[in-house]
């Protein structure tokens, strides 16, 4: 009782820069603060609605991906993190493998299908919606035919035209280069897919932001980026379209629990979970990054998705196995940074 007591007085006294806003009145004087890792374009507004509503304190490390999911990774005997929100079930995959995250766990919601399909055996890990990775963007006042399929980005008519994203940072990119290989046939045939690529003069940036920016200035011709981001670029550049070669992956986003946080903030973490797949935590993500992030189908029956967001008829999409490309991501990602980046 002593021990709680002082931890609520603790938390209704903190003042910190880390945290995204000052707790509610409403507050637990038993709360303690919620620590999120997230690279979700929405994730300030989302952080934001749920304290006002629960009046439970977060503090929000916002930060790409592959840097977010290293903090984790180094910090594991200590951990510093009590909910990761990020794109990608196979980051997730990972962690599960590890043993890093809270297993069983899974909100009271009525699914669509897909997100019934994006669930995980164990429940490790919760998905908040899905997008496509990689779109084709292209710019056409310079384009009048892009390409058809994947094999047709190797040809010498987009030699140093193709950019995309270094997956190794890039959250949504991994899935796409495991996504590759799982449409080649093999993790050998995807690399020698990406060298031809590269020996193509293909340009690699960091994030979705860096590779569209060389499309808009002209340095490239062909950007292959999260679909999200490519629909948000639309909205400042009428001059850009997009194109799903077949297959697309599909991208869908998640929350996992850090397995080894105090009990109470793993509990908030289901609340936070909980939140935002309810009709005010989905309100939130349609709004918070309409030009972004928000841009995603939905995985909750009765949801819909923004206008912008065209409809998945017709298009060929794949699900890659999570745990079979979760367990592969350091050397796939090891292997693009020493032959692609590089």
């Amino acid at each position: 009782m002593l021990v709680a007591l002082a931890a609520g007085l603790l938390v209704l006294g903190l003042s910190s820069a880390g945290a995204a806003s000052a707790a509610s009145p409403r507050a637990s004087r038993s709360a303690v603060t919620l620590v999120v890792y997230s690279a979700q374009g929405y994730n300030q507004a989302e952080v934001t609605a749920f304290q006002r509503a629960t009046g439970i304190p977060v503090s929000l490390e916002n930060n790409s991906t592959g840097p977010l999911v290293t903090q984790i990774e180094a910090s594991r005997n200590n951990p510093k993190w009590g909910l990761l929100w990020v794109d990608g079930p196979t980051v997730f995959a990972g962690l599960d493998s590890q043993h890093l995250l809270v297993r069983g766990f899974e909100p009271k919601v009525n699914w669509d299908s897909l997100g019934r399909q994006s669930l995980p055996k164990d429940k490790s890990y919760v998905p908040t919606g899905v997008t496509l990775t990689a779109a084709l963007v292209y710019n056409s006042a310079k384009v009048s035919k892009p390409p058809d399929t994947w094999q047709a980005l190797l040809s010498p008519r987009w030699k140093g035209k193709v950019g995309m994203n270094d997956p190794s940072i890039s959250g949504p990119t991994y899935p796409f280069v495991a996504g590759m290989m799982n449409y080649l046939g093999s993790i050998k045939a995807g690399e020698r897919y990406f060298e031809k690529l590269k020996a193509n003069g293909l340009l690699v940036n960091q994030t979705n932001g860096p590779t569209l920016a060389a499309l808009s200035s002209g340095q490239i011709d062909l950007a292959l980026v999260q679909n999200s981001a490519g629909i948000g670029a639309k909205f400042t550049d009428h001059a850009l379209k997009i194109k799903y070669l077949p297959p697309i992956t599909l991208l869908p986003s998640c929350i996992g629990i850090d397995a080894k946080a105090p009990l109470l903030e793993r509990q908030e973490a289901e609340r936070f979970a909980e939140y935002v797949l309810s009709p005010a935590g989905q309100k939130v993500m349609k709004s918070g990054d309409p030009q972004g992030d928000s841009l995603y189908y939905p995985v909750i029956k009765g949801i819909k998705k923004l206008p912008a967001v065209p409809s998945l008829n017709g298009v060929k999409t794949q699900t890659i196995n999570p745990y079979l490309w979760g367990s592969r991501q350091d050397a796939i990602d090891t292997w693009f940074t020493n032959n692609i980046v590089q």
